[in-house]
């Protein structure tokens, strides 16, 4: 699985900036955050949205300030500590305070499947993940797109866990060069489809070659 892209920091930080608002955009409809571009748009510039919820409004805004975190740190580190961060932006007022940046204590349900995710261990988690980081014979692009779905399928965090999951693989692929990894409006029905055939089989190869194939901005050089 090749990189689709092969830019600089900065270039992939250019697109990123260019096109932030669809991305934000969709990465809420993605996580059943119902807004329409319009109303991203205005949230975003700070505006007054009449007819959303205060919940909606909130979402969008720690959107914002995740994406701006990814983009404006480049030394960040890949790990737990980064992860646990990207929760803490992404869901603040959304949970309760004690639920930011922690694993879940709590089961979940996911929607569509009988299939139930493991408790989350810390020690398990960061072992996982690094093994998943230091895949030494895949690009960037494979390693992103694979820790982006096991963050999804692993349900560590009591909500979020999409949101989470694709801003951290992005901020593999903008560190990278490697573009941006965004699912449009018109492939998410078939997004959740596959989603839900990997939660329960837990074989990725499927989802990460339509990922791969269908949801990867960027720009030729």
């Amino acid at each position: 699985m090749e990189n689709k892209f092969n830019l600089t920091r900065e270039q992939n930080v250019f697109v990123a900036k260019r096109n932030i608002v669809d991305y934000i955009w969709k990465s809420a409809n993605l996580e059943g955050i119902g807004v329409t571009y319009p109303e991203t748009q205005a949230i975003y510039d700070g505006g007054v949205v009449n007819g959303l919820t205060v919940d909606k409004i909130i979402a969008i805004n720690n959107l914002k300030y995740a994406w701006q975190f990814i983009l404006e740190n480049e030394g960040i580190d890949y790990d737990f500590k980064a992860l646990s961060h990207l929760h803490k932006l992404t869901c603040d007022k959304l949970v309760l305070d004690q639920d930011l940046g922690r694993l879940r204590t709590t089961p979940v349900n996911i929607g569509g499947t009988n299939w139930k995710p493991q408790f989350p261990i810390e020690s398990q988690i960061k072992e996982e993940l690094e093994r998943l980081l230091n895949q030494e014979e895949k690009t960037k692009t494979e390693i992103a797109i694979e820790v982006m779905l096991w963050i999804m399928r692993r349900q560590m965090f009591i909500d979020g866990n999409k949101r989470v999951g694709m801003l951290f693989a992005n901020k593999i692929m903008i560190d990278n060069g490697c573009g941006i990894i965004t699912i449009s409006q018109e492939n998410q029905p078939t997004f959740f489809e596959k989603l839900i055939k990997f939660y329960e089989s837990g074989d990725n190869t499927d989802l990460k070659q339509w990922i791969y194939d269908t949801s990867i901005d960027g720009i030729d050089l």
